[in-house]
């Protein structure tokens, strides 16, 4: 019964329609984090492994210089009570300090040296023990032809045993002042050694000075570098798994999804699916899922363009038929009436191929509109009340009238949309209702506000739509005129275009028939429903 357009088919479920993937910086990114954290896993474990030996290594060589001081305090003190001679000028008896000094013997890593007042060396362990100091001698250096020697390895210089011999002099001094020296020096054979020089005081006076030395620091740590080989191991590990698992998460996917594109590209497929990347929860199945629903969305718009070529193709096709037959059966006519006839349908094919032509070409060219301006607020009520003015300005005796009602209390009315299209959808609804209205009848146009939502309806008078007509109305070149109206007056195409445009602005368009309390039918209302936007 009216004018209708729009494909009317169920719309085909899309899978993860609607599923928007968020934006997020960094922090937020799901492969982001797992990039980063498995980057820096490698990292964590080595500087966790070299902290943890670092504070082990420190605390062993704490340790070792509080047992050190603890043996030196004893040391120095037996030698003070036991070793001190002479009133008022009190004196060491190096030889009883001495056999003090041994009586102590400290284990074969440690070495202790006994200094009377001037930092003269009394005694030494080593000595008193024949220790004999040996060590491996470096290999070999290659000898030129000439006769020159070739040393080919660079290496740093290391302490002499002038040197050594300073910093132990210097710790010595140090104690002989009164305070006691703790730390590490390098020893006359270039290794560390941890040492102690503890002053051996008799009230005031400084008789002498006992050294303790412990020389297995660079064993201990050699042992702390060959307990972090586990974590450069793990390290390693965690990095090659790293990369393999990237690879198998990140690369390959991308890989599979470039692949999957050239095969639409190249085999001329309609979509890309690839249900198990799509499951993903990540940005890759976002990725996915959103090629999915492009594809799906290209394919969708290419069945429509067929099926409406092949829809105007038919609508054209008629006229044409009409035209050419029209045409072939003019000269055979010699009556002047039947000859009029014939060029009166001829005027009216035109006219009908004209319209379809015309409205072919507006809705042809509606996607591109609606996508080329971007949507902006727009007083609704303005737009009705410029197109309803302009329907009253015009209107003729015996014409359709046209009026505006709004709802008390609910101006403003805006959306969020087009106004050049949204202004389509009202003009394409009035002159259908219009077309279905007795002469001199009219057509009321109301808006209004309920659930969030602007509602827009257009009723008339007419003799209403069929039940099961409801919604085919809405189908692309569907015509049903009333009895006595003229054929090819409406190309069909209005209808379908008002509930596109209405569908690309997030609304619906509905048909219904106005009714009485009987039942009986006063005539139909079209109802527009568009988001409210939120301010």
């Amino acid at each position: 019964m009216a004018s209708a357009t729009d494909t009317g088919k169920a719309e085909r479920p899309k899978s993860g329609r609607g599923r928007r993937a968020k934006v997020r910086w960094l922090p937020g990114s799901k492969l982001g984090r797992l990039i980063l954290a498995l980057n820096l896993l490698g990292l964590a474990i080595l500087v966790a492994g070299a902290l943890v030996l670092n504070e082990y290594r420190q605390g062993l060589v704490n340790a070792r210089i509080d047992s050190l001081s603890a043996q030196g305090e004893l040391i120095a003190d037996i030698i003070n009570r036991a070793a001190t001679v002479g009133e008022p000028q009190p004196q060491m008896d190096t030889g009883l300090a001495t056999e003090i000094m041994q009586t102590f013997k400290s284990p074969e890593t440690q070495r202790a040296r006994l200094f009377d007042e001037t930092g003269r060396l009394v005694a030494d362990t080593d000595l008193v023990a024949d220790k004999v100091e040996w060590k491996v001698l470096p290999p070999a250096r290659a000898r030129a032809d000439d006769g020159v020697h070739l040393d080919l390895m660079p290496h740093k210089p290391k302490p002499t045993a002038a040197d050594a011999q300073k910093a132990l002099a210097a710790e010595v001094a140090q104690a002989l002042k009164g305070q006691r020296w703790s730390g590490m020096r390098r020893g006359p054979d270039g290794d560390r050694v941890v040492s102690v020089s503890i002053p051996i005081r008799h009230v005031q006076a400084v008789l002498g000075v006992i050294t303790l030395e412990a020389s297995d620091v660079d064993e201990i740590i050699a042992g702390e570098r060959a307990a972090l080989i586990p974590f450069v191991l793990i390290a390693i590990g965690v990095t090659l798994a790293s990369s393999i698992l990237l690879n198998s998460l990140i690369a390959q996917p991308v890989n599979r999804l470039a692949r999957a594109a050239d095969s639409v590209r190249l085999s001329r497929a309609r979509a890309i699916s690839l249900p198990d990347l799509a499951r993903r929860d990540d940005e890759i199945g976002g990725l996915t899922r959103s090629l999915e629903d492009m594809t799906h969305s290209l394919s969708e718009r290419m069945d429509a363009i067929e099926s409406f070529a092949a829809d105007v193709a038919h609508e054209i096709r008629n006229p044409l038929t009409s035209m050419r037959s029209a045409v072939e059966t003019l000269d055979l006519i010699k009556d002047p009436a039947a000859r009029d006839r014939l060029l009166g349908i001829l005027k009216n094919d035109v006219q009908r191929l004209d319209r379809l032509v015309t409205d072919i070409s507006n809705a042809s060219r509606l996607d591109a509109e609606l996508s080329r301006d971007q949507p902006k607020m727009v007083d609704l009520g303005r737009l009705v009340g410029d197109i309803v003015g302009l329907y009253q300005a015009t209107a003729k005796p015996g014409d359709v009238r046209v009026r505006l009602e709004i709802a008390p209390g609910v101006e403003p009315v805006r959306v969020l949309g087009r106004e050049g299209p949204l202004g389509q959808i009202f003009r394409n609804l009035i002159d259908n209702a219009r077309s279905f209205s007795p002469a001199g009848d009219e057509v009321t146009v109301a808006l209004g506000r309920g659930h969030g939502r602007v509602l827009a309806t257009v009723s008339d008078n007419g003799p209403g739509i069929p039940p099961e007509n409801l919604e085919t109305v809405f189908e692309r070149f569907y015509t049903s005129r009333p009895k006595g109206a003229a054929f090819g007056g409406n190309s069909g195409l209005g209808l379908s275009i008002a509930r596109q445009i209405a569908e690309a602005h997030g609304g619906s368009l509905q048909a219904q028939n106005r009714q009485d309390s009987d039942g009986r039918v006063l005539g139909a209302i079209f109802i527009l429903s568009l988001p409210e936007p939120i301010l």
